[in-house]
């Protein structure tokens, strides 16, 4: 079969199924087979998926859909190396199109498409290019007036490619802002009227979480995050349990960070005095702490209304239990995910915040990168029995992923001495 024909072909195919068959999330399968009644003739995966990228200049939306669904399936199912090494600047800018000027559901699919590519790609100079190339088209993409789904999927695509390509604190920030915009926007130009959905607040504190549990507390930009806490304080009274989770996990993050003063509203200085001003904003401080500690106490043990659902509840409650028992006495809790024969553990709120975006993210394609993606191997420190880690990344991919780490292992370290101790020190480090 030549290639002309071969490409008429995929495009028939990707053209002939029924829209409404495929989930943005991609649940498309396209078959490897010609149509019934003519000559069974397989179709070599890396064809298709060549074929795939050469859809994706089709003028036909539903066709880059398509495409773009299986491309996904592809990606989830299997570690696509050789193929990122072949057409990874063509994919990129293809997805980065759909990003700017397809519908609601090719941006969904675009941006998942492009995180999963920087997931494979892993950290070095492809994942920096992601990043450097998708900030400004998503940031552009945010400011337009989406559907639900479309928000959700640029903010998860932009947390990925900044948790895989950021390199430098000052870049993570950047994106970490870009999310803050969508929930908490402040007046000005470009700037969407409507208020953000439950949903689409989820979210951005979640990505906004993700991104936070790479940088340590002295590395944070005192100016950006005032009044952080207030905010995050405000979600925990909205009605939406999933909100109040993501925000409950958030102020978690930021006690275990030991840098609660970055994130707190500046007082404007009412002495010459530094003695008398430290003073006061360390009464703030523990005042703010005092309520949040109140209201993780009430939302842990809240009684179910009715017409509550009982999983929703429980959740809720078992969440705001182990914050409470955080905040009181420096225990975090410890979480056991089985990856095929093997056990991946958590034991800080960084590790499980990642881990839990990162499966929402890939969603059936999880255990699969959890268990041949040689990055998230070194993310979480993962060491598989049965399929030894071979080769490995290279020494400055291995920094960049291994500063994250030594980060949370210093914070392991320090809730250690606290744990000793027998109660939870807050720390405050200098702004």
């Amino acid at each position: 079969m030549g290639r002309r024909s071969a490409s008429k072909k995929s495009a028939a195919m990707l053209d002939s199924d029924d829209e409404d068959s495929m989930s943005s999330s991609s649940s498309m399968r396209v078959d490897n087979v010609v149509e019934p009644g003519t000559e069974e003739v397989l179709v070599d995966k890396d064809n298709l998926l060549d074929e795939c990228v050469d859809a994706l200049f089709e003028k036909r939306g539903s066709t880059r859909e398509k495409a773009l669904a299986s491309i996904i399936e592809a990606f989830n199912n299997s570690l696509q190396h050789e193929f990122v090494e072949k057409k990874f600047a063509t994919l990129l800018h293809r997805c980065l199109n759909s990003i700017k000027k397809g519908s609601a559901k090719e941006v969904s699919l675009a941006s998942h498409a492009t995180g999963l590519l920087t997931l494979t790609s892993g950290p070095g100079e492809k994942a920096l290019e992601v990043f450097e190339e998708s900030v400004s088209s998503v940031s552009e993409a945010l400011r337009i007036k989406p559907e639900t789904s479309k928000i959700s999927s640029l903010l998860e695509c932009l947390a990925v490619v900044t948790f895989v390509g950021g390199e430098e604190p000052e870049q993570t920030e950047k994106s970490m802002q870009i999310m803050w915009q969508v929930a908490h926007p402040k007046l000005g130009p470009n700037v969407a009227v409507a208020k953000p959905s439950p949903a689409v607040i989820t979210m951005v504190v979640s990505a906004w979480s993700f991104l936070l549990t790479t940088i340590g507390g002295r590395d944070l930009n005192s100016k950006s995050w005032q009044g952080a806490i207030s905010y995050l304080s405000t979600l925990l009274e909205k009605d939406d349990r999933q909100l109040r989770i993501a925000a409950g996990e958030a102020l978690a993050l930021i006690f275990e960070t030991g840098s609660l003063e970055k994130f707190c509203e500046g007082e404007t200085k009412v002495s010459t005095n530094d003695e008398e001003n430290n003073s006061r904003k360390s009464m703030y401080i523990n005042g703010l702490k005092d309520k949040v500690l109140n209201q993780v106490r009430g939302l842990s043990s809240e009684a179910g209304g009715k017409g509550t659902a009982k999983k929703d509840l429980n959740s809720q409650r078992n969440t705001f239990r182990d914050i409470l028992e955080f905040i009181e006495d420096g225990y975090t809790p410890e979480t056991s995910t089985k990856i095929g024969g093997d056990v991946l553990k958590t034991s800080t709120w960084a590790e499980l915040i990642q881990l839990n975006f990162l499966k929402h993210f890939l969603g059936g394609g999880f255990v699969k990168h959890m268990q041949d993606n040689q990055f998230l191997h070194e993310v979480f420190g993962l060491v598989l029995n049965k399929k030894p880690i071979s080769g490995g990344l290279s020494v400055a991919a291995k920094k960049t992923v291994n500063k994250a780490r030594t980060q949370l292992l210093n914070k392991q370290r320090m809730l250690s001495q606290d744990k000793n101790a027998g109660h939870f020190a807050v720390g405050f480090a200098e702004a």
